[in-house]
Order: C-alpha cells, then sequence, then structure tokens
C-alpha cells in the first residue's frame, strides 16, 4: 500500500469538519472515505479523529499531522502543478463560485469562452449568494465583492461595481424628487437582499435602512419594480445603467453614492499557483 493513501482522505475531512461533505469533495462514497482514514490511522497506530454521531473533531495526534500533511500536499501539488506549466494543453477540474447574478451576467459567459479555448478542462461554477469556505468546499477560486474579510487568501482585482440609487420618471412625479438623504425616510423603498443601503455623507458613511410594502432578494426581480414605478431601489450598475440611458429610470442623491465596489478574484494562498487557476484569472481580468 502507498504511503500517501489516507493522506488527501485525511486532510479533506479535517478541513470539512465531516466525512460525508469530505467525500462529495473528493468525488468518493463515504464509506470509502472512512475505510482509508481507519488504514491510515492503523499503519500510524494513531486515532486521529474523535467521532461522534454528530461531530468530527481532530485528536492532539491529529492536529499535529494535520500540519504536516497539508505542507506534504501543497509540495505535491506544486510540482505537478509546475511540470504541467510546462505543457501546453490545460487540463484538469476547476471549482469556482460566485455570487448569482454577477456570475451570471458576467462570469459564466467568460467560464464558457475559457473552456472552448481548454478543451480539456473541465469547471464546476457554483453559483450563490452565499460565502463558501473555500478551503473546506475544496473551492480553486472564488470571484467576490466590497472589502474582503478572510486575510488568509490571496486577492487579485478584477474590476469594479457601481450602486444606483434610482426610481422611475412616474414614481417620481407622483412621490417627489429626494433632493437628501433625510427626504429618504418618506419616500416608498423596494428593498433586496441587503437590509441597509450604504451612501456617503459628509465624507464618511451612511447607512440607511429602507422601508416599503416590497422586499425580494432578487436583483431582477427589484429591477422589474422599480421600472413599473413601485418605489425607489438600489441596484448595481450592471442592472440600470441602460435604462437610466434610456429614460426609464432617473439617478438619484448622485453626490451620496458610496465609492465603488471592488470586484475581487480569491483563492487560497499557494506559493505556486496552479496553471488552471493563473489562466482562468487572466481570462477574466482581460475581459472584465
Amino acid at each position: 500500500m502507498s504511503q500517501w493513501a489516507g493522506i488527501d482522505e485525511f486532510v479533506a475531512v479535517a478541513q470539512a469538519g465531516s466525512f460525508s461533505r469530505a467525500a462529495k469533495r473528493l468525488a468518493r462514497s463515504t464509506s470509502q472515505v472512512s475505510r482509508d482514514i481507519a488504514q491510515l490511522e492503523g499503519r500510524l497506530n494513531l486515532r486521529l479523529f474523535y467521532r461522534t454521531t454528530r461531530k468530527v473533531s481532530l485528536t492532539d495526534a491529529g492536529q499535529n499531522f494535520l500540519e504536516r500533511c497539508r505542507k506534504l500536499i501543497e509540495e505535491r501539488d506544486d510540482a505537478i502543478a509546475s511540470v504541467n506549466a510546462e505543457e501546453d494543453d490545460l487540463r484538469g477540474h476547476l471549482r469556482m463560485t460566485c455570487a448569482l447574478a454577477y456570475g451570471e451576467r458576467f462570469i459564466a459567459p467568460l467560464v464558457n469562452s475559457f473552456l472552448t479555448a481548454h478543451p480539456k478542462l473541465s469547471v464546476d461554477l457554483e453559483l450563490t449568494d452565499q460565502v463558501l469556505d473555500l478551503v473546506s468546499e475544496g473551492v480553486d477560486l472564488a470571484i467576490r465583492t466590497g472589502r474582503l474579510k478572510n486575510s488568509a487568501l490571496v486577492a487579485t482585482r478584477l474590476a469594479s461595481r457601481r450602486r444606483y440609487l434610482c426610481a422611475s420618471p412616474a414614481y417620481l412625479a407622483a412621490a417627489g424628487v429626494p433632493i437628501s438623504l433625510d427626504d429618504l425616510n418618506s419616500h416608498v423603498c423596494i428593498r433586496g437582499s441587503s437590509d441597509t443601503w450604504l451612501f456617503n455623507k459628509d465624507s464618511k458613511p451612511y447607512l440607511f435602512r429602507p422601508n416599503g410594502r416590497l422586499r425580494c432578494n432578487s436583483g431582477a426581480a427589484v429591477l422589474i419594480a422599480g421600472l413599473q414605478g413601485l418605489g425607489l431601489c438600489r441596484l448595481s450598475d450592471f442592472y440600470v445603467e441602460e435604462h437610466i440611458r434610456n429614460g426609464e429610470l432617473t439617478s438619484l442623491l448622485d453626490q451620496h453614492r458610496p465609492k465603488d465596489e471592488t470586484v475581487w478574484a480569491v483563492y487560497p494562498h499557494r506559493r505556486h499557483v496552479p496553471p488552471k487557476v493563473r489562466l482562468m484569472l487572466e481570462h477574466l481580468q482581460a475581459f472584465l
């Protein structure tokens, strides 16, 4: 039996905190992952995990072993990646994640063109507004906006995103045009997934809590409601700029618009970035 047997499975379970999630990440059965780790524990004559029906946690020996295994896997993968980088044909599997609306509008078409250029590569693109843990979920590359919270990840700037407060001319004719942030309290607001709207007041962040009869976590649905005159809406540039240009929506309180949000590509820290990640990054940067 190879001395490597069970190492990948052990690290996957430790990172995911679950045999079933680790098995899904490795595209293997839970029973096989469990057997491989049991055999590894037998070879080491060590117990690596505490197992209950609800939780899997590392023993002290398992924690110490994990740090060494992470380094081994990273060095192994770096060695393989450096060899593959010399090949003309990009191959393997790339896992990506991005927010739903931005992913549908921008990222998915660019992934499609990247796959066309690299027919031996496969991509799993998960569009979700949940922030996934890249390490535990086995994600190679994530597209995120705004301020990044995890300093352990490597971040590369891709683009920027601007948010607009706007309304239809019909709504403004009936309700009046807000000329200050205080005026927002007397207006009907179409709420999206966020409970607050960020503005800039006296060079400082200003948070406004919108109120209204409609709340929807779909930006496309909020846009339709805004076009139909149901109230003020606050949406990203790719939703509204065309409608502002053709007069279907009016941009409001531009003097209080916050700074544009940065669109980031983030990935787990590695000394050697895998070619599939590096080339996808270059592809996204070129077109975004």
